[in-house]
């Protein structure tokens, strides 16, 4: 790579920005980089903005070489770019605050990465990214893409199902949060070597085993989050809900908090619907914080990234981002927890997957860690039945038909009716029908039948 750094975060008008760029000064001694393109559309300009000059006034402080750069336009961005990280919301919040009432407004989950919710937001999403891999193909063919994007798992399989493009690996907070939550729980310090088997799908991941300085630690782990004495690393966007001893003790795995919404269906649905009829759905609390946020950031003495920033769901993504960027620049061959295909490293699931894994991480990428072949068969059903919602997905985000659509709709499992399945698509894809290009021819035949 030549001495210039060029990193370009597509959605850089994101209230996560000012993290990642800490993430970036924090490593400057080791990742040098010279330039960061923030860009965005143009519902997002006036956050780009505010998150230009917060960015610019950080970078002063800092006092390192780095220069910052807006645009709107993605194309002249991505000249020369050594890594792409893409952290966008298609629709903004407002199509996220759909994803959620619709669902819960028929008595359904609304999430935005799970069920229905989360279907929505891949067939608006995967669209994008791809459109932004045709242009890193175009104009900077060598960059790596690092996508914190929800849904990722989603994303990410879509990538390597339906494109040939190779450098694109898929982040997320969970791992991050569930490791942060070991280390604090078996109080080790920077000096230990904690390395963890982890696997699964995107927010649907299990830990086995955790390793410290090469013993495992796993069972007084367990034993204590089994018995109560502990919570399982929870993220800010779920509801803190023990999982039942039963459960763990009979599992002998770690589940991350995602997995309420499987092994919890009924308690989530209560907690959610009660909240739904107080006023809302989570994208109204993310509103408010989203808002507060922008107020600091156009602080001009602000000069750091604010505490604050921790309310929201995501944090820690930029720092997963930026490891990740790190290890791939530096080729450190570190652990990370990854989105990307395993190539038949697994042998009980098919070849072709794309999966979240414990990864080593080098120049060439990642690969899953040599310690994780095989899947947990307990958990087996599970994840087929999500990586089957996954593929459907991803098939109908690029068909744009409804068939396609429906068929996701009627495969996750947390919605129960095959009459509610073709209720929420058509109602999801009338509501939604701005930000899916794809489906208008889909849309209008369903305009021109409900007249």
């Amino acid at each position: 790579m030549s001495h210039k750094l060029k990193v370009v975060t597509i959605g850089g008008g994101s209230s996560y920005t000012p993290e990642l760029l800490e993430g970036f000064i924090k490593r400057y001694h080791e990742l040098p980089i010279t330039e960061l393109w923030l860009v965005d559309v143009e519902e997002g300009k006036e956050k780009l903005d505010i998150i230009f000059e917060l960015c610019q006034r950080m970078v002063k402080k800092a006092g390192i070489p780095l220069t910052i750069y807006k645009t709107l336009n993605r194309r002249e961005a991505l000249k020369e770019a050594d890594f792409v990280t893409t952290q966008l919301r298609v629709g903004q919040l407002k199509a996220r605050e759909l994803d959620e009432s619709i669902p819960l407004s028929h008595g359904y989950l609304g999430q935005e990465t799970n069920g229905a919710g989360g279907l929505f937001k891949g067939l608006r999403t995967i669209p994008v990214i791809f459109d932004i891999i045709k242009d890193v193909e175009e104009i900077c063919p060598n960059a790596w893409i690092i996508n914190f994007t929800n849904p990722a798992g989603m994303v990410t399989e879509a990538v390597y199902r339906h494109t040939n493009f190779k450098k694109f690996i898929g982040v997320c907070n969970i791992p991050i949060g569930m490791k942060m939550f070991i280390t604090d729980v078996l109080k080790l310090t920077d000096k230990d070597e904690l390395s963890i088997d982890l696997f699964g799908l995107n927010h649907m991941v299990f830990i086995k085993d955790v390793i410290v300085n090469g013993q495992s630690r796993f069972p007084e782990l367990l034993d204590g989050v089994a018995s109560g004495t502990l919570t399982a690393g929870s993220v800010k966007n779920i509801f803190d809900l023990p999982f039942s001893e039963g459960l763990i003790r009979s599992l002998n795995m770690l589940p991350c908090s995602y997995l309420l919404y499987y092994f919890k269906q009924k308690e989530m649905l209560a907690i959610e619907m009660g909240e739904y009829y107080k006023g809302g759905a989570r994208a109204k609390v993310v509103q408010k914080v989203e808002k507060q946020l922008f107020e600091l950031y156009k602080d001009p003495d602000l000069n750091i990234k604010p505490k604050e920033l921790e309310l929201r769901g995501g944090a820690y993504y930029s720092d997963a981002a930026c490891e990740v960027i790190n290890a791939i620049y530096n080729d450190k061959q570190a652990e990370h927890y990854v989105n990307i295909p395993h190539h038949g490293h697994i042998d009980n699931i098919p070849a072709d997957w794309s999966i979240e894994v414990t990864a080593i991480l080098g120049r060439d990428g990642a690969k899953p860690h040599p310690r994780l072949t095989h899947f947990d068969e307990k958990v087996m059903g599970l994840i087929h039945t999500i990586k089957a919602f996954e593929i459907a997905a991803s098939k109908a985000a690029i068909s744009g038909e409804l068939n396609d659509a429906l068929l996701a709709m009627n495969l996750t499992p947390l919605v129960l009716s095959d009459k509610d399945a073709e209720v929420l698509t058509r109602e999801m894809l009338l509501a939604h029908k701005a930000h899916l290009p794809n489906f208008a021819k889909a849309i209008a035949e369903l305009e021109k039948a409900s007249h």
